[in-house]
């Protein structure tokens, strides 16, 4: 597949992943350059790179300790069917890092079938959890 998966903060190609959350996502439209940079530069993120050129990002927001929410997971439209996704998400939990997190959440609108073939299912127990969304 000549696929490779990185953690490399330097490779991140931060044009492209600004640009695909800001315009393409329906998750993060009109998210600030800042606040893109902001929230790699504090998470662990995960580039998908093919012939050197970034065409998936997965960002993952950790204490590396218990708990992980997994974010801005995209692959560029052109990829996508290709495994780029797949590949992704196992490196993800293939991670060294985040081997003894406990519990990783993450919100989709149409991703669950995905997801699943990874272990991610609904919350056991949703009225647990509570949510505060800035206006």
């Amino acid at each position: 597949m000549n696929l490779e998966i990185s953690t490399d903060p330097n490779r991140l190609d931060v044009g492209l992943i600004h640009h695909f959350l800001s315009e393409d996502s329906y998750w993060a439209q009109g998210r600030a350059l800042e606040v893109t940079r902001r929230a790699i530069a504090n998470s662990l993120c995960f580039g998908a790179y093919r012939d050197g050129r970034q065409v998936g990002f997965a960002r993952v927001v950790t204490d590396r300790a218990t708990f992980a929410w997994l974010a801005d997971v995209f692959v560029v439209e052109e990829e996508r069917g290709l495994g780029v996704g797949k590949a992704l998400l196992a490196a993800v939990l293939a991670h060294p890092e985040l081997q003894e997190v406990r519990r990783m959440l993450l919100a989709t609108r149409d991703a669950h079938t995905l997801y699943a073939q990874f272990g991610f299912r609904p919350l056991d127990s949703p009225d647990r959890f509570m949510a505060r969304q800035a206006p």
